[in-house]
């Protein structure tokens, strides 16, 4: 992988990592809720499950489930399923006061139900393993060993992405100061529910590639 190769896999990722889907929506829903400190667990769980997804596309896994009939409109449907309950759960939540960010962490959110929220998020959507397959070849010189190159790739990745996940976080704690009446509280859980309703609908119209 040449140096050129390279700015261009950064430019490209810093602009598909940028752009707002449900992995930047948990995180900024995570810091309005509890806070950008602790929104970093959810960045965890999310991280996780894309480097889980990154693993899964590198062993070939792609692959498999392209040649058995069926089993990604499985994982496609389970995807849109999620995504909308999570919308409906949303839209539901209860209106309660902003909370201080160093406040004690309610007992059905503990660090490992965070986690989990954004893992279950981020690898809710099957199409990410196709577009792990897809777009990081493109950039692997396969003349050169692939290992350092697959290695850089998911490295660059991994601080792009999470650059992006704090600036989220960022952007929700100086929302959470407009959102101590209930009524804007209301009208955000809404709108976050929206957009989870509405990632899992386009993943549902969503053709298999």
């Amino acid at each position: 992988m040449t140096l050129h190769t390279w700015w261009i896999f950064v430019a490209a990722t810093f602009v598909i990592s940028g752009t707002p889907g449900p992995n930047m929506l948990h995180v900024l829903a995570r810091s309005v809720e509890m806070g950008a400190r602790r929104s970093v667990v959810a960045m965890a769980g999310c991280l996780s499950a894309i480097f889980l997804l990154m693993a899964a596309s590198a062993a070939g896994l792609t692959t498999l489930l392209l040649a058995l009939p069926g089993s990604f409109e499985v994982l496609r449907y389970a995807g849109v399923a999620y995504l909308i309950y999570i919308g409906i759960r949303s839209w539901r939540a209860p209106i309660a006061s902003a909370q201080p960010d160093d406040a004690p962490l309610p007992p059905a959110l503990s660090n490992l139900a965070l986690f989990r929220g954004g893992f279950a998020i981020a690898i809710s959507n099957p199409k990410a393993i196709l577009f792990a397959a897809a777009f990081f070849p493109q950039f692997i010189d396969p003349t050169r060993p692939q290992a350092p190159q697959f290695a850089i790739l998911v490295g660059t990745f991994a601080v792009i992405e999470t650059a992006w996940y704090c600036t989220y976080a960022l952007g929700g704690r100086s929302l959470k100061r407009h959102l101590t009446k209930p009524a804007m509280k209301r009208l955000f859980n809404r709108v976050t529910g929206v957009f989870f309703i509405g990632f899992g609908l386009a993943l549902l119209g969503a053709k298999r590639v």
